[in-house]
């Protein structure tokens, strides 16, 4: 059924009542029956329970201010911190398996990949979140997350919410790395020096480990001082190879590893306007802590690079 069903339109007041604890045994025997069969109504259900609970916590805070515009930035403070804590969410199958897709008022605060998870495990350890499973919500993540996978779009235009984020070193770690155009790479060591902190390497790595939002901050996209596929949403290395080949990016076996193939994609020194062929200048002993990597010379020419006017990739581009 719908919100536009008779039968969801006539149970809606009933939903508030079962929420709040106020209904009727039989009217809530009414609603259980209901929305065991009714998606939409079984997450409008949840939502009402989730927004109950955090009013009970309102009322149980101390009374506000007795002046007047005090009391009420006050109260309106308490509500804005309320809304802020309610996180909607749906699970949903993907090419890379079933995906958890998470959202606030303030924008996408998870994503995660579920495997044989349950998606409540990966609420239970969160403090001061108020998480409903709600798919209509998060359906337009869905839509947009397959339109990616599918190669029908290169960005995930998506705001944001990190408060998820473990540290203060993490946001910066992840605002970096969300910098990462599609189709290139860098590595640990990159992403260290651009953060200004160049011997902190594993902790980048380990930052990367924990983010919150994989795929929509590309973490995928930056890989181990050797180019090995390494250290993927924990061991999940297998979908960092199905995402980097979506997006074009070289690879090739070595020692029984994926790796990133240098030889076959363009490269420019981080901060450079240009971009060159691998074999240009000193560019092939250069560390990957120093370059950035492109797949093809349209994806180094879509973040604004020229091509280098030594080595001519425009003039020479590296066979396909």
């Amino acid at each position: 059924m719908s919100r536009t069903h008779p039968a969801c339109r006539e149970i809606e007041t009933d939903l508030v009542a079962v929420a709040a604890g106020e209904a009727a045994a039989k009217t809530a025997s009414r609603v259980h029956a209901h929305v065991a069969l009714c998606a939409p109504c079984r997450g409008e259900l949840a939502r009402y329970r989730a927004v109950e609970t955090m009013l009970a916590e309102l009322r149980q805070a101390p009374a506000p201010a007795t002046d007047v515009t005090l009391a009420r930035a006050e109260l309106e403070s308490r509500l804005a911190d309320l809304r802020r804590r309610l996180i909607v969410f749906g699970v949903f199958s993907s090419p890379l398996g079933p995906i958890l897709l998470a959202r606030s008022e303030l924008g996408v605060s998870m994503v995660k990949y579920l495997g044989r998870a349950s998606a409540a495990s990966r609420f239970a350890a969160l403090s001061g979140v108020e998480a409903v499973e709600d798919e209509r919500e998060t359906e337009p993540l869905h839509r947009d997350l397959m339109d990616y996978l599918e190669g029908r779009r290169t960005r995930l235009d998506w705001p944001l919410d990190l408060r998820l984020a473990r540290s203060e070193f993490q946001r910066r770690v992840l605002q970096v790395t969300a910098g990462l155009p599609y189709g290139a790479v860098a590595s640990y060591g990159g992403i260290a020096r651009q953060i200004g902190a160049p011997t902190a390497t594993r902790a980048v790595a380990q930052a990367l480990r924990w983010n919150p939002v994989p795929i929509a901050i590309p973490c995928h996209r930056v890989i181990g001082s050797t180019g090995d596929l390494t250290g993927y949403a924990g061991n999940k290395v297998a979908l960092k190879e199905w995402l980097l080949t979506l997006e074009g990016v070289h690879l090739r076996v070595a020692r029984g590893a994926h790796r990133v193939d240098r030889r076959a994609m363009y490269v420019r020194l981080w901060d450079d306007t240009e971009y060159c062929l691998p074999t240009c200048g000193s560019l092939s002993r250069r560390s990957l802590a120093e370059i950035e990597l492109f797949a093809s010379r349209e994806r180094a020419q879509s973040v604004g690079l020229a091509p280098c006017t030594s080595c001519r990739p425009d003039l020479h581009p590296l066979l396909a």
